[in-house]
């Protein structure tokens, strides 16, 4: 009940926050409009003080007011400009919460993000020739679809008509769109190879059982199927060791009391034909459990809704009144921290603070690079015709 309250209140928190980032009555018409195009003129001044190369990479998350959260962002980028010589390396925020409030200066000292529209606005007035949008979500999920469907479309069907005919038709198929973490069930069984490979996450589920926490989508909004990677990669993670789990923030099924049912070896049911099943899971009877963000940020889910030791609705709160002895915290994480946030203190590591975690998305990157110039590249339908 707690989660779909919580989806229902940030449902109405992104229509309270989109209203702000974007005009929305007409008395704050000229202020909007004002905002908008001095955030363009922002982002046009980044992109044009900055470009060196005709080929750019947008990297797309879903956005966070977390310090550390803006470490593994700096680090992200970091790692793309030394992967890719030869490319420009931008950030986009496709949450205008995130936006908002890392602006407004939550929890840190103020920072500016914008979202993709802006960043690809200032890309085509730059003139780029090749340009990547990458993903830096998990699944093939609802932001993944906002991205991909809404800004990438929009920017190539030139719906401001910011840009030349000229242009659109000089950027045909040269525009392609790196997938998730976890667009295929083949992603899935990689993640599952690294993250059992992990040092912290090898020591860990050698003494007992390591729970990882996904997003999801809640049900009824499972965009592209993205829902059944959580399912797929407990399967290739339980087939190295039985001692993983996998659950999810949104998803039916899969939230903290199912994970506990799953552990506990309590019963479900499976449909066959018309006949329903009662099966029953196997009992892990370890009292220790590791518990990590399987996102790419350890930001509000990961503090709040998997470690908060004063919910007693968190993860941390309902392993350890299910008679787990839980650490949300860990002090063997070993890779070396971005900007020294960690310093010795109990830590949370997420997925793209992992170095071979963040590899996994560059061979994303590399994919869709790999499709530039393709018919598998985007094409732009409104170019002028000859």
């Amino acid at each position: 009940m707690k989660m779909k309250i919580k989806f229902l209140m940030l449902a109405m928190m992104a229509i309270v926050a989109s209203m702000s980032f974007t005009a929305c009555s007409d008395d704050d018409n000229n202020s909007s409009s004002s905002n908008y195009d001095r955030y363009q003129q922002a982002v046009n001044n980044t992109v044009n003080s900055q470009k060196k190369s005709d080929k750019v990479i947008l990297v797309v998350a879903f956005g966070s007011t977390w310090e550390q959260a803006y470490d593994t962002f700096d680090k992200v980028v970091a790692d793309y400009k030394s992967a890719f010589s030869g490319w420009d390396v931008y950030l986009a925020f496709s949450s205008a919460i995130c936006i908002n409030n890392a602006r407004a200066g939550e929890n840190v000292a103020p920072r500016d993000y914008y979202d993709p529209e802006h960043w690809l606005t200032a890309i085509g007035l730059a003139g780029y020739k090749q340009i990547v949008i990458q993903s830096l979500q998990v699944i093939p999920g609802e932001e993944y679809r906002r991205v991909r469907d809404t800004y990438v479309k929009d920017f190539m069907n030139n719906r401001n008509a910011d840009f030349t005919d000229a242009y659109m038709k000089s950027i045909d198929r040269q525009v392609v769109v790196g997938t998730p973490l976890m667009a295929e069930e083949s992603d899935a069984k990689n993640l599952a190879a690294v993250l059992n490979n992990e040092q912290d996450i090898k020591a860990a589920v050698a003494q007992g059982i390591v729970a990882f926490m996904g997003h999801g989508n809640p049900e009824g909004y499972d965009y592209y199927g993205g829902n059944i990677r959580y399912l797929q990669l407990e399967d290739h993670l339980r087939a190295l060791n039985q001692n993983y789990y996998v659950g999810t923030v949104d998803m039916d099924q899969t939230y903290v009391d199912d994970v506990l049912n799953h552990i506990g070896g309590g019963n479900f049911y499976i449909e066959i034909g018309d006949v329903t099943k009662k099966m029953s899971y196997v009992k892990n009877d370890a009292k220790n459990a590791q518990l990590y963000p399987l996102m790419s940020i350890a930001g509000d889910h990961a503090h709040n809704d998997m470690a908060d030791p004063d919910d007693e609705e968190s993860w941390f709160s309902m392993f350890n009144a299910a008679g787990i002895k839980t650490a949300a915290y860990e002090t063997n994480f070993t890779e070396a921290c971005w900007k020294q946030y960690k310093t010795g203190e109990e830590y949370i590591p997420a997925l793209a603070e992992r170095a071979a975690v963040r590899k996994l998305w560059m061979n994303h990157t590399r994919e869709a690079i790999a499709k530039l110039g393709t018919d598998d590249a985007l094409s732009t339908p409104t170019t002028a015709s000859e």
